[in-house]
């Protein structure tokens, strides 16, 4: 089962493009369209830097440990924002980017490993299906 999607693209492209092309305020557009104008701000940072790809709805992708890695040094090494880092990575949630800053300083590299998702198997063998001896007969 994949996650929500809270706001389609066609939705986003418009509310962008009312604006960028319709010289909108940024606080009249999130009124009117019932979006919050942070999450506004965003998509049309993404959408300056990345073009129409960047509003489209994200898989939760999976990211390798040299990305993180170098993610959080770029942070570090140029004094770069969060929002900052978001935009010059193209990834979607700030909280990403927080969550991995935090397990590299408590447990360093090892920290940025991709840990395993879901419920974990308790039981490595199959149980035998019990046979009844009593012959099959038809419900009436």
């Amino acid at each position: 089962m994949g996650r929500k999607v809270k706001y389609s693209y066609e939705f986003k492209l418009r509310c962008v493009k009312q604006v960028l092309n319709h010289h909108q305020t940024v606080e009249a557009v999130s009124k009117l369209n019932g979006c919050h104008h942070t999450t506004l701000h965003d998509w049309i940072r993404f959408y300056e830097k990345h073009g129409k790809k960047a509003l489209l709805p994200r898989k939760n992708k999976v990211y390798s440990l040299p990305f993180k890695l170098k993610v959080v040094e770029a942070i570090d090494k140029n004094l770069l924002s969060f929002s900052q880092a978001c935009l010059k990575f193209n990834i979607p949630t700030k909280s990403v980017i927080m969550n991995w800053q935090r397990n590299y300083k408590e447990l360093g590299i090892i920290g940025l490993n991709n840990k395993p998702r879901g419920k974990p198997k308790s039981m490595q063998f199959k149980r035998a299906k019990k046979k009844s001896n009593k012959p099959l007969t038809r419900e009436v």
